[in-house]
């Protein structure tokens, strides 16, 4: 089985986007590590998990009860409690590595975090298995590879959070929560992302996300899959993301 490294924030992360995968692997006997800036326990996106401040579109917005409940259980995980420093993380140690999300401001050490920068670059030196996810692509289009200076998905087709998915958000709760949905008010994922890429048109946007994916309707999800990179717009993908995966592995 494979070692797969999860980073993730010291807090402010995606419930769905870091638990759905981890319950996946683990059923399937992967291990999977995680890693934050201090080595101390990482908590999740309040606001995603219960709904708290979300109101009227807490249904719609927050997690789902597959999602909470899988945090819950990784909550009790050993993995989880002890993770590793960003420092003290090497990709010869590692099999893989997964990019969760995460728009809550708090993420922003994750993101920009340089030791994690480069350490994707490493791992798509050594073309291991690399997957992102909403927020967590725009780390992988920070990742420069080290002859280039260009990102590490430079000419790679990708997806990752829409602009229209992350302004929907936004204008749904601007009202009461301000620009809580805009982790960089002043540039949306998209926009980040696209200009990584040698080509716009290596952005591929996939169907309308209108429902989540699940293990039963596989069909609502999309992913990007080149070469050894696998990419994914939000939590409605999660599932096709995890999955696929788990089959580069």
């Amino acid at each position: 089985m494979s070692k797969v490294l999860i980073p993730v924030p010291s807090s402010g992360f995606d419930p769905s986007e870091v638990a759905i995968p981890w319950k996946l692997l683990r059923q399937e006997r992967h291990e999977v590590v995680f890693a934050t800036p201090d080595g101390q326990k990482a908590s999740p996106d309040t606001c995603m998990l219960t709904g708290a401040g979300l109101g009227i579109w807490r249904y719609v917005l927050a997690a789902r009860k597959d999602a909470a409940d899988a945090c819950m259980q990784m909550d009790s995980d050993s993995a989880f409690r002890n993770p590793l420093k960003y420092s003290e993380l090497a990709e010869a140690d590692f099999d893989a590595i997964l990019l969760p999300g995460g728009h809550d401001k708090k993420v922003k050490e994750y993101l920009e975090s340089t030791l994690l920068q480069q350490l994707v670059a490493e791992f798509f030196a050594a073309q291991k298995p690399v997957a992102a996810i909403c927020h967590g692509v725009v780390l992988v289009a920070r990742s420069k590879n080290r002859e280039t200076e260009k990102s590490v998905i430079h000419n790679y087709k990708t997806t990752a959070l829409l602009k229209s998915q992350e302004r929907l958000g936004y204008n749904m709760t601007r009202l009461w929560m301000q620009d809580y949905y805009l982790t960089y008010p002043d540039k949306t994922v998209e926009e980040e992302v696209r200009t990584a890429l040698s080509d716009e048109n290596n952005f591929l946007k996939g169907p309308k996300p209108i429902l989540r994916d699940s293990p039963e309707k596989l069909g609502r999800g999309f992913v990007v899959k080149d070469r050894n990179y696998m990419s994914a717009r939000w939590p409605g993908d999660v599932y096709n993301l995890s999955l696929a995966f788990m089959g580069m592995l």
